[in-house]
């Protein structure tokens, strides 16, 4: 049946908000396919991305089952039709696919399809995508079949809003990226760093002790103790390493569950006892919930490897509207604040203040010799 204004407006509304709520390109690709398809009342929908070697990189369509999508074969090459969508800057609609002189047939195992509208996602003069419907839901009150100048009109906006959300995504997934490497970056360089030395040490060490087995077997046992001690060193900061590497996996489990778990096997690799409490925190903006698991881990590095504490405690709580407040407390050796600006940097406090900073949000650091330390972020409700 064909869309009332009214109605029309709000099916885009809801496509809108939709496309919106998605983050990852793939999810949106198949938001736009659904919500086109439910929109226009088709049968069948899909969307292509272009690559950059005459064929697409991804193609998604909604209507057909898998079983269909598996029998149809290989993705469509960028001709007929198709190829039509990606250099018009028009919509194209056809009473007949069928009898249209660019068809050139469908694979075998294909839903046979006749009426049929098609457009470019574009942004600006770049063509991000193309999206086709067939199968116009009919008969009409009127008796006739196919897509109207109202459906076109009205994909023509859906698809001006699809090409905001598909950019959008593409920009979040490659900030993501770019944070995801540069965090790989600085691990690599810590741990090469750390664990290098160590077994510099611990090289060095097991020669000294092997020279002194026959002459002096009191201080080759000396020897063998400290490599000993430098083993254990070198996996415990393997161990740090591990952890901080995987997977924070934020977006399934959320902070506090990705806190406890990291902490807990802390607790077990660390003579320290390590304990956290999160209870009554609700989900956080994505950013923030990043930000204050980085300075968790930062600060739990720094109290494990630096402060010689017995106990380090974690807390997370809830503070007015939706902000929170994460707080990390040593009963370690401490160190002097007035020297914070030389120790800022061996103790990643730079790091953790721009991190505190770029989410809107403080870091306060409380220390003195022999007292520990606490450092605490907190973030603003949204």
């Amino acid at each position: 049946m064909s869309h009332r204004p009214s109605s029309g407006l709000a099916a885009v509304s809801s496509a809108l908000l939709a496309m919106n709520r998605q983050m990852e390109v793939r999810d949106v690709l198949k938001t736009i396919v659904a919500s086109a398809r439910e929109l226009l009342d088709a049968e069948y929908a899909a969307l292509g991305v272009p690559d950059d070697h005459g064929g697409f990189a991804q193609f998604v369509v909604d209507g057909v089952s898998d079983a269909q999508w598996h029998a149809i074969g290989p993705l469509p090459r960028q001709h007929g039709i198709l190829a039509a969508m990606l250099h018009r800057a028009e919509p194209e609609r056809l009473a007949d696919v069928r009898k249209d002189p660019r068809f050139e047939g469908w694979p075998e195992a294909h839903p046979e399809m006749s009426d049929f509208i098609g457009l470019p996602v574009r942004d600006g003069d770049e063509t991000l995508a193309a999206l086709f419907l067939a199968n116009k839901g009919c008969p009409k009150p009127d008796g006739s079949c196919g897509f109207t100048s109202q459906d076109e009109e009205l994909l023509a906006l859906l698809a001006q809003h699809a090409a905001i959300a598909l950019t959008n995504a593409r920009l979040y997934e490659r900030s993501r990226e770019l944070t995801i490497a540069e965090e790989r970056s600085r691990l690599a360089h810590e741990l090469h760093d750390a664990v290098s030395q160590k077994l510099f040490s611990l090289r060095l060490t097991a020669q000294a002790a092997a020279a002194l087995v026959d002459r002096d077997p009191a201080r080759a046992k000396g020897e063998l103790q400290q490599v000993a001690a430098l083993a254990a060193e070198a996996a415990d900061e393997l161990r740090a390493a591990v952890v901080e590497l995987r997977p924070a996996a934020l977006d399934e489990d959320g902070l506090v569950h990705t806190l406890r778990t990291q902490i807990q096997v802390l607790d077990r690799a660390h003579t320290a006892r390590v304990t956290f409490d999160g209870t009554g925190v609700r989900a956080l903006p994505a950013s923030q919930e990043e930000a204050l698991l980085r300075v968790a881990q930062e600060a739990l590095h720094n109290a494990l490897r630096h402060s010689g504490a017995d106990r380090v405690t974690v807390a997370l709580t809830r503070t007015g509207p939706g902000g929170a407040r994460l707080t990390v407390t040593d009963d370690g050796k401490g160190f002097e604040p007035s020297t914070v600006r030389s120790a800022g940097r061996h103790l990643g406090l730079v790091s953790m203040r721009d991190r505190a900073a770029g989410v809107g949000g403080t870091l306060t650091v409380t220390s003195a010799p022999g007292r520990g330390t606490t450092i605490e972020m907190e973030v603003p409700g949204g």
